[in-house]
């Protein structure tokens, strides 16, 4: 069989409620209406596949294992509220004209703005490598990757939502669409088919995963600049998307919110990676911050005794990052 469109997925999977379920399976006892929307999976998988790979990524830097957890108590919370306050000011018409204003918080309905995320979960971030004793720019460059694996994982949320699709296509691959769906555009017949933006941007998020991994051990990027280059791919992909989304969104200067936010992301990789770049010619000289050590040295100072395999095990890792060193010169 030859695929002819992408259908949607069912309404029903849109959500999932727990309480109902087990009563109809005859636990009488649950009394409760626990709710579990398809979207909100998405995020959560894409949430802890990208902190299993940044503390893998963490731990090849010599980083305690699942240091990522304290960091992440700052950076997820304040990404959720930034990407949901960006998503909420660029479409105002969604929340604002007469509708229910505690919609505002339903981001379960979908409608996180990574552009937001960034920002505010930059600043969470960077507080909980302050407060952990890590370097911003190891945390920035061992996430790159991951981060952009999580959105990839996301955009599939959209895909239960039935939202976030482009205009008309007779693609092999474009999107069914309902006509009862509020977004299907007015004046098109039935039987319309779209393009899966949500699916591009997953496709391109995951090339630019291959790409900043692979350039990152190729060129040995640190000091930010592997994390410089997932701005400019991730950017240069959303430019090229947002002018075929049909979602409303608020312009400026007759293009869309987004367009801008996805230039400044490009213009911020490329700032970034030629001003470390100039500034720090070399290699972190560690993943910590200056007066901050590893778990090794903390208990060296504190005059912890190793065993042969604990020493076996420093001195490959130590070989391994001298090598490293030497090839980057």
């Amino acid at each position: 069989m030859i695929l002819a469109s992408i259908p949607s997925p069912p309404l029903q999977w849109r959500s999932f409620n727990v309480g109902e379920w087990m009563r109809e399976m005859g636990a009488t006892w649950a009394t409760f209406n626990l709710t579990i929307h398809a979207y909100a999976l998405c995020i959560l998988l894409g949430i802890v596949v990208g902190l299993v790979v940044t503390n893998r990524r963490l731990v090849a830097r010599g980083i305690e294992s699942w240091l990522i957890l304290d960091i992440a108590l700052f950076a997820i919370p304040l990404g959720i509220v930034g990407g949901r306050a960006y998503h909420v000011v660029t479409h105002p018409s969604d929340y604002f004209a007469g509708q229910d204003f505690a919609r505002v918080f339903y981001v379960w309905e979908g409608g996180l703005a990574i552009f937001g995320a960034l920002i505010l979960g930059g600043v969470g971030g960077w507080i909980g490598c302050r407060m952990n004793g890590l370097r911003f720019t190891t945390l920035l460059d061992a996430i790159a990757p991951g981060l952009i694996i999580a959105q990839a994982i996301g955009r599939i949320g959209n895909y239960f939502n039935h939202e976030l699709f482009g205009g008309p296509t007779d693609l092999p691959w474009g999107l069914e669409i309902d006509l009862l769906n509020p977004a299907f555009p007015l004046g098109l017949p039935p039987g319309t088919l779209f393009h899966p933006t949500f699916l591009y941007e997953a496709i391109w998020n995951l090339l630019g995963a291959a790409v900043i991994i692979w350039s990152g051990r190729r060129f040995t990027l640190q000091w930010g600049r592997n994390f410089a280059v997932y701005l400019v791919w991730y950017g240069i992909g959303r430019i090229a998307i947002e002018t075929i989304r049909l979602d409303p969104s608020e312009s400026f200067l007759g293009v869309r919110v987004n367009v801008w936010g996805a230039v400044a992301t490009v213009l911020m990789g490329l700032l970034i990676f030629v001003v470390q770049g100039r500034r720090h010619p070399g290699l972190e000289p560690s993943g910590y911050r200056p007066g901050h050590h590893s778990p090794t040295e903390k208990q060296l100072e504190s005059g912890h005794t190793f065993s042969v395999e604990e020493l076996a095990g420093e001195a490959e890792s130590s070989v391994s990052r001298s090598g490293a060193t030497s090839r980057s010169r």
